[in-house]
């Protein structure tokens, strides 16, 4: 990839598009990845498919919150901008961008719902939210999933990951070993 010219203006186009993706990320950073992937790979072209993807894969197989990823993004933007100055940057803009709004935001509510357990309307919103959320990271599992070039024709990896999601849900199997199951299946190249 070529390197990319940053300005001023770019830096602040990107802290404040991370500053709303902080508002909209309900679930957790993650959620976003789509919007993410929207703003920083198709519109700018910042971040090539193979970054974007390479940060959300790194990140999640990390120990450490997978907040990380966005650091990852910002870390790319810069090095694509052509230094490790301009990378310190990325990560600072983005991540800042990504935690301060949702961190203010969700102290406060977290405080007022605390308070307020009792009432319907939270009851309410609570059992709300978690469909948003399950589709909000439906929509990322597509983003990351249709990069491949077998993304339809998977049909092993699409049954894996139903019969995964499954196991989760209806058993007390612990995440690890669901894990280390699908390693080796990919490991003995099954999936």
């Amino acid at each position: 990839m070529n390197p990319i010219v940053l300005d001023w203006h770019d830096w602040l186009n990107l802290f404040s598009h991370f500053l709303l993706l902080s508002m909209m990320s309900i679930g957790g950073a993650i959620s976003t990845t789509s919007e993410m992937h929207r703003f920083l790979v198709e519109q700018h072209h910042w971040l090539t498919q193979a970054q974007f993807n390479e940060a959300i894969a790194l990140a999640q197989a990390a120990p450490g919150p997978n907040v990380l990823f966005v650091a990852l993004m910002g870390w790319h933007v810069g090095m694509n901008a052509g230094s490790t100055a301009a990378a310190l940057m990325g990560v600072a803009v983005t991540m800042v961008g990504i935690l301060l709004p949702s961190t203010i935001l969700t102290y406060a509510a977290a405080q007022w719902g605390h308070r307020n357990r009792d009432l319907r309307v939270v009851r309410a919103f609570k059992q709300g939210m978690a469909p948003m959320v399950i589709a909000l990271l439906l929509s990322t599992s597509w983003i990351l999933g249709s990069a491949s070039q077998r993304f339809a024709s998977d049909w092993p990896l699409w049954l894996l990951t139903i019969a995964s999601g499954i196991i989760i849900w209806r058993t007390r199997i612990h995440l690890l070993w669901i894990l280390l199951a699908g390693a080796v299946l990919g490991a003995l190249q099954l999936v």
